[in-house]
């Protein structure tokens, strides 16, 4: 983002998780809460980014396994005679995403427990922050009202 710039920045999806990644705005008299806050979302990105790359990266390769095991057994390549890569119907891949999701039942459970957490944390931050910069604009509209 260019130096002036006083928002966050938003990137296009990452090739692994998906995820649009963001830059988030310093400013430059950030408050220790408002650090506190920034580092939040920060750290939560950060999760979101590890797990769901992870989490692709193992149901793109568990698909691939699992066509590779299904076309194996009809005794069929992995691509036809015009060279495009065979498919399953979708009865077929419809058992392989049941499983997976049941496989991985957990996984997903416990990511979002922490997911709720974080944004729980989050949000009271933001509460916090959004309490300091009124009780700091009535604290300075008073300073100027007096003078």
């Amino acid at each position: 983002p260019p130096a002036h710039s006083r928002n966050d920045w938003i990137g296009p999806p990452d090739r692994h998780s998906n995820l649009r990644p963001v830059i988030f705005y310093v400013p430059p008299e950030e408050s220790p809460l408002e650090r506190r806050l920034r580092e939040a979302r920060q750290e939560a990105q950060a999760c979101n980014q590890r797990f769901w790359a992870r989490h692709n990266c193992a149901f793109r390769q568990e698909k691939e396994e699992f066509i590779y095991s299904r076309l194996k057994a009809k005794g069929l390549e992995m691509r036809d005679e015009t060279g495009q890569k065979a498919t399953l119907n979708a009865e077929e891949m419809a058992d392989f995403y049941k499983d997976f999701l049941s496989k991985n039942f957990r996984k997903h459970m416990q990511y979002n427990r922490d997911w709720y957490k974080r944004n729980f944390t989050i949000t009271f931050l933001m509460g916090q922050v959004a309490l300091a910069r009124a009780l700091r604009w009535l604290r300075w509209k008073k300073k100027n009202v007096e003078h």
